[in-house]
């Protein structure tokens, strides 16, 4: 099965999902609020200390990461991507900020500070896992090639119970994915497997990102000029 027909297979599922429940936590095909808040804490720890940076939110359903971040004192930009223009029409309908813009188009997505992927990895549906392995290797480059600063995404866990195992569902190994971001993206990985939920979450750093923090001087330090990290 090749990308766009995995894409138009995801389309058409999610746009379902909106149409039976709205603009909800079950409308992206989550059983609660309580959960996606929980994805959405895990997911924003790679931005909690950056109020200003540039978001994207990629697969942004109706736009609930968005509400989370405000609430939160997010004030950066604020970008909305998602396949379904169904959905891009929910989360527009549903925000009344200026610093925030949506498009159903990948190519008129401009690079961002740091970009946010919340469950885009997990209904595979009729492909199988290798034609899934491949899109979700794939998505992860573009995650990186969109972000300038870093990136993170979360996937459900091969770890969870195969008896509570759907079949249209795609399991993820954490290890190999952790392996493969940190041999072929960047050396600043984090690994958060340690929530009630069956999935993980990845954070990834990029190098410019790191540098800056570590060039900055310690907290309580006087002002001096900014050295080279090394």
């Amino acid at each position: 099965m090749s990308r766009p027909d995995l894409l138009q297979q995801t389309r058409r599922y999610y746009n379902g999902k909106l149409a039976e429940h709205g603009p909800t936590a079950r409308g992206v095909d989550w059983n609660s609020e309580q959960s996606q808040r929980l994805r959405f804490r895990e997911l924003t720890r790679l931005v909690e200390d950056e109020p200003d940076a540039s978001v994207l939110d990629y697969g942004c359903g109706y736009g609930a990461l968005r509400t989370y971040l405000r609430e939160r004192g997010h004030r950066g930009r604020y970008v909305g991507f998602d396949i379904s223009e169904q959905m891009i029409d929910a989360a527009r309908a549903g925000a009344s900020d200026e610093a925030a813009r949506f498009s159903a188009v990948r190519e008129t997505i401009e690079p961002v500070d740091y970009t946010l992927a919340s469950g885009i990895f997990n209904v595979k549906q009729t492909a199988s896992d290798d034609e899934w392995r491949r899109y979700v290797l794939e998505t992860i480059e573009d995650l990186a090639a969109v972000s300038t600063r870093g990136f993170a995404f979360n996937a459900l866990t091969q770890y969870s119970d195969p008896d509570r195992r759907r079949p249209d569902l795609y399991y993820a190994d954490p290890l190999k994915l952790f392996d493969h971001c940190k041999r072929h993206i960047s050396r600043f990985v984090s690994l958060l497997h340690d929530t009630p939920l069956y999935e993980f979450t990845l954070l990834v750093r990029l190098p410019a990102s790191v540098a800056d923090v570590a060039s900055a001087p310690p907290v309580g330090a006087p002002a001096r000029g900014t050295r080279r990290a090394t």
